[in-house]
């Protein structure tokens, strides 16, 4: 708390991730003096990257700089639920902000397999909090209060400071039957509205789309009853991290006589954890993807990896015919139990024209009732306004035309204030009204490999550049004199041969008129006639480096 005659307390919201985009949420609530704040961080999570703007890289992360440089005054990580969006950085930036993770059970069981595939064993033991339970951290409060998503224990954080309560909903939706886990507690939601919340930072990633997102109930119904028209084999592909969507597929399946095996590490990490966690106790038997080979096709169901298109995943293994023991054959049929991700059409699309040319039905969510969404519709977002009625909106997790629209439709439901937040911009939520006060670094971290990099080295630039018009390398020998020694090696990799003769050529012009040069004017001269003859001959500049050894 701020002392006599200092600077006034306020309660400030930073995200650094997850505003303007879907996915990779860190948002960080300080309370304090602006030079003497204490940080806590909801959620710590991933964006998965994409070949065509990260070649090479799977994983993203923000970049947290401002908040690791004041370590000392992050009084936690607390999560609201277990997808990788929200999780899947804590063991890659926790080493930065080295403060203590807080989470349910279920969320708690995998952030620690991920902290054990890192080496953090020892250095760090994820506190849980009971399901429904409470939290304190300095001067925040927070009560955790089940809501329903596609994975089990979401939580909304009613964090409670000295200036306000905000409530944070993290990803849900208003799902009357989730089929797994809690419902959404209505009770506690109406209760906190009425003890007057500041301000609802909150999901918008459907803020565009009317209506609800359904039930897992109605998906069960729809399922079970798919999965007996079918003959043959059946493979379902989904979300692992949908625990219900795994025990309606598995229920499913054996309704109408099917043994089912698990296809993908992650489905198999997802069942163990909701198993040690308390979940699936009547879940069916689970059968080696071995054992299913030799039974009937049509006692036969696969769940499955890879309903993104995932090169590595189960399923695209499957559609290619190289997994080593699931083999699907004409008469067979795969159901995408799942949405498409957008960025992932190509990589899904592919993989169904595999399945479909070797003869194999493909039925999806676009011409069944096959999957609903994990986040709420216009619909839903009114109803959590009604419940909560806060005195300002902060629409996050969403690109900024869903945060625009839930911001329009916040000031419909006679919101007083909305607020649209990008990543790096701080705001005062109290005292007085919101307001920005800050901008601080909000980039992203690549995981290149096991290397985390800053985006802005150029490595994904030089690849992509590499990918569209490949590399040339010019290596020279000069001697004191500033004579070139021994005649110039060229390496050219990722173009026509014709293109590579003329490159050549334009070396050894660039030598012939330069007898005696400095190395670097002769390198630098070198570079430009070599991607000047690449345009001439080609209508492309490869990417061009120049080694030079004197002598």
């Amino acid at each position: 708390m701020a002392k006599s005659g200092s600077p006034p307390d306020e309660l400030v919201f930073l995200p650094l991730g997850g505003s303007g985009e879907i996915g990779m949420n860190f948002n960080a609530y300080g309370f304090g003096p602006p030079d003497d704040r204490q940080w806590i961080v909801v959620d710590c999570g991933v964006l998965f990257g994409r070949e065509g703007n990260a070649p090479g890289v799977d994983i993203l992360m923000p970049d947290i700089r401002y908040l690791a440089e004041q370590q000392g005054n992050v009084l936690g990580i607390v999560a609201t639920h277990a997808h990788e969006d929200h999780i899947g950085a804590i063991a890659h930036l926790w080493p930065s902000l080295r403060c203590p993770v807080y989470a349910t059970p279920f969320t708690a069981r995998l952030i620690t397999g991920k902290l054990e595939e890192a080496g953090l064993t020892g250095k760090l033991t994820v506190k849980q909090i009971p399901v429904g339970g409470s939290l304190t951290l300095g001067p925040f409060q927070m009560d955790f209060i089940s809501i329903t998503h596609s994975i089990l224990e979401p939580n909304l954080l009613a964090i409670t400071t000295p200036l306000g309560v905000v409530a944070h909903t993290g990803d849900w939706k208003i799902d009357p039957n989730p089929m797994l886990g809690e419902a959404t507690d209505t009770a506690a939601l109406q209760k906190l509205g009425d003890a007057g919340v500041l301000a609802l930072v909150c999901d918008s990633t459907n803020a565009l789309v009317p209506g609800s997102s359904g039930s897992e109930a109605t998906v069960r119904e729809s399922l079970t009853a798919l999965i007996g028209t079918l003959k043959g084999r059946v493979a379902v592909t989904g979300f692992a991290s949908n625990v219900a969507r795994l025990d309606t597929i598995a229920r499913a399946a054996k309704a109408h006589g099917r043994r089912i095996a698990l296809v993908g590490r992650s489905m198999q990490k997802m069942v163990s954890a909701a198993r040690e966690t308390g979940y699936l106790k009547d879940f069916p038997t689970i059968l080696d993807e071995t054992e299913l080979a030799d039974m009937p096709p049509d006692r036969v169901l696969y769940i499955c990896t890879g309903s993104q298109g995932e090169p590595r995943a189960a399923l695209a293994r499957i559609a290619n015919d190289s997994h080593p023991n699931v083999h699907l054959a004409e008469g067979d049929t795969v159901i995408f139990s799942s949405r498409v991700i957008p960025g992932n059409e190509l990589g899904i699309f592919e993989m169904q024209n595999q399945l479909a040319a070797r003869g194999i039905g493909l039925l999806t969510a676009e011409d069944h009732f096959v999957h609903v969404s994990g986040h709420p519709c216009r619909d839903e977002l009114a109803q959590m306004y009604r419940w909560i009625r806060p005195r300002l909106s902060v629409p996050v997790h969403g690109e900024i035309r869903h945060q625009m629209a839930h911001a329009r439709l916040a000031r419909e439901l006679q919101v007083p204030q909305a607020i649209v937040p990008a990543n790096g911009q701080m705001f005062r939520l109290a005292p007085g009204k919101p307001q920005l006060i800050d901008e601080v670094p909000a980039g992203r971290i690549h995981l290149d490999g096991k290397v985390l990099v800053a985006e802005g080295e150029g490595l994904a630039k030089d690849r992509r550049a590499m990918a569209f018009a490949g590399l040339i390398v010019v290596s020279l020998v000069m001697d004191a004199k500033g004579r070139v020694a021994a005649p110039p090696q060229v390496l050219a990799e990722g173009m026509p041969e014709p293109v590579q003769g003329a490159i050549l050529r334009a070396v050894e012009n660039v030598i012939e008129a330069n007898r005696r040069a400095d190395p670097d004017d002769l390198s630098e001269t070198i570079r430009r006639a070599v991607r000047r003859a690449a345009q001439d001959a080609w209508g492309k500049k490869p990417l061009t480096r120049i080694l030079v050894t004197e002598l």
